[in-house]
């Protein structure tokens, strides 16, 4: 499974890269704004360090606006997988875009239906929300499973990229499953690693050491 980074922070991208657990990274505008950063600009800056799809976000809720920003973002990098929403629009402008040799990511999607259009529309990604549906009290990672089928029913090569992802239990379920990207916050790829037992197995270690006073350097 591919980790996409949830972020605009280019130094928690860069921490990440240097683990080698960035294969892409998503952005949105709302993530951007928060930077207080040019969206262009800091787009390009993230599509520089990072080798993988790098999702950058349109803003327009029409088809020729829409369109016209999605290839505007496209010739930011090679890199670019450009973001449109589940709608009507957003799928009219992912099949020009797809038939044009441009990577695109349709997002806020919150049932197999539409992820079933975005494939017919001809995707790269598209992204279920599960944090945002388990908000409503329905299962977020059953609609990971159900598109699963239907895109394995068809051998339709749009991937799933699991968004909305709100804690690492979400990320091996999805790999479970078999999404094949999830994109998360760096705190939760970091929160992966946390375990009680390698604390606790751990502080017994060091403390076996320095009572044997072990020394390796």
């Amino acid at each position: 499974m591919k980790f996409f980074v949830d972020t605009a922070d280019i130094d928690q991208i860069k921490e990440l890269l240097a683990y080698g657990m960035v294969d892409g990274v998503t952005t949105n505008p709302s993530i951007i704004a928060k930077s207080g950063l040019d969206i262009l600009e800091v787009t390009k800056e993230i599509c520089s360090i990072v080798d993988g799809p790098v999702s950058a976000e349109v803003v327009a809720l029409d088809h020729e606006t829409m369109l016209a920003e999605g290839l505007k973002l496209a010739k930011i990098a090679d890199n670019i997988a450009v973001k449109v929403p589940l709608t009507w629009a957003g799928l009219q402008t992912c099949k020009v875009l797809s038939d044009q040799g441009i990577m695109v990511n349709v997002t806020l999607c919150f049932s197999a239906n539409q992820a079933l259009l975005a494939a017919k529309a001809g995707a790269t990604f598209i992204s279920p929300f599960i944090g945002r549906l388990d908000d409503i009290n329905l299962d977020g990672l059953e609609l990971i499973d159900d598109i699963r089928t239907i895109y394995d029913n068809y051998g339709f090569e749009t991937q799933i990229l699991a968004a909305s992802i709100r804690n690492a239990n979400h990320m091996s379920e999805c790999a479970k499953i078999g999404a094949d990207v999830c994109t998360a916050p760096p705190n939760v790829i970091k929160a992966m690693a946390n375990h009680v037992l390698t604390d606790n197995g751990l502080a017994g270690f060091m403390a076996d050491i320095k009572k044997a006073g072990i020394k390796i350097l």
